[in-house]
């Protein structure tokens, strides 16, 4: 059953049974209903598509800020490379024109994520972000190949770095604005729950570090080290290969479905808290571009009508919907409780193998 829709009136009944149910678990409170009438919550179809509007809004609005402030910082390296002709900074001039460069795809992405679901693309299109992820992860194996590439070419023909106090600058100026980049893109991804928009951020906090890497190489000249310059953009080629691993593994994650087990274990607990539930539930939770959908299969007496289950499911839904953050659906699927001996899924059992095996994949069906 989907808990989705209008809620049915409750209507109570005595059986014969092991359960015992009382008023209160039936029927809410006039009280309740009307707090829950003024509470302005919308856990609709109307609701979702809100919330997906203001995080994807967000999402874009991020992206913008960050978007100028990373080609600002980048151009100002830019000149000063050319100046100079430090291949530390040059690397890390090039991660940082990367970085700023995947704002884009995510823009896009978050825009497309606003596309209402339709025949062909019936679950919406919420993926778009987890493959402006891919982007980015592609846009970060780019930059690490091309600081190689150049501080092995530095070492194998040296040249001397000109202006090396600009050069300083130019580091710290890169620390200071991927730093803030990255605070800005880090807590606005946890906040609507984007996978891709705070893996960008730790991207750009490590360019930060990096350009204080590109400080250490041309304090190095200034020491006497001609090759500290070179040596220093290999090192942050190593650095860009270690955000290459973490930001991947987290993408990976998200296209793979994964959520943190405990979510899944505090998904549970809810359900089987909710009133009119019995045994244990069964919760699947996937990550929908930076929403949570939920799939749970309860238990419900095979002695209610259909409108009782019906209330059951609503009754978890909402509670769902309440307790776990950026949860924009629920479908509840509802299995009778077999006391009185009867198979409810006899006419699907060849589906789905052993009956044990069947607690695992009835929130699939």
């Amino acid at each position: 059953m989907d808990g989705r829709g209008r809620r049915d009136d409750e209507h109570d009944r005595e059986h014969a049974h092991d359960h015992e149910h009382t008023e209160a678990d039936e029927k809410p409170g006039l009280l309740a209903r009307l707090q829950a009438g003024v509470s302005g919550h919308h856990h609709g179809v109307e609701g979702a598509v809100d919330r997906a509007l203001e995080t994807s809004s967000r999402g874009v609005t991020a992206l913008k800020i960050s978007l100028l402030g990373l080609a600002a910082t980048a151009v100002f390296q830019l000149v000063v490379v050319l100046i100079s002709g430090s291949v530390a900074l040059l690397a890390d001039t090039v991660h940082n024109f990367a970085d700023a460069l995947t704002a884009v795809p995510l823009w896009i992405a978050f825009v497309v994520g606003r596309r209402a679901a339709n025949r062909s693309y019936t679950y919406g299109y919420g993926r778009a972000e987890d493959l402006a992820g891919v982007f980015v992860i592609a846009m970060i194996a780019l930059s690490a190949a091309v600081a190689a590439w150049e501080s092995v070419q530095r070492l194998l023909q040296p040249q001397l770095v000109h202006n090396v106090g600009w050069v300083i600058v130019a580091g710290v100026v890169g620390f200071l604005g991927n730093e803030a980049v990255a605070i800005y893109r880090i807590r606005i991804g946890k906040e609507i729950g984007s996978a891709a928009l705070v893996a960008d951020g730790h991207h750009a906090r490590t360019d930060g570090l990096t350009s204080l890497g590109v400080v250490l190489g041309a304090v190095g000249v200034l020491l006497g080290f001609p090759l500290a310059d070179p040596v220093v953009g290999l090192a942050i080629t190593l650095a860009i290969l270690f955000v290459l691993k973490g930001a991947a593994t987290q993408i990976f994650h998200r296209l793979m479905d994964a959520v943190d087990p405990e979510l899944t274990a505090s998904a549970e607990r809810v359900v089987a808290a909710t009133s009119g539930v019995e045994g244990e539930p069964h919760v699947r939770i996937r990550w929908v571009g930076h929403e949570l959908w939920a799939d749970a299969e309860i238990t419900v007496d095979c002695d209610r009508s259909l409108s009782e289950a019906h209330a059951v499911a609503e009754r978890a839904q909402h509670d769902l919907l309440h307790e776990l953050p950026r949860l924009a659906r629920v479908t509840v699927h509802v299995d009778p409780c077999d006391h009185g001996g009867a198979d409810h899924h006899a006419a699907t059992a060849h589906h789905f193998g052993a009956p044990e095996s069947r607690s695992k994949v009835g929130a699939a069906r």
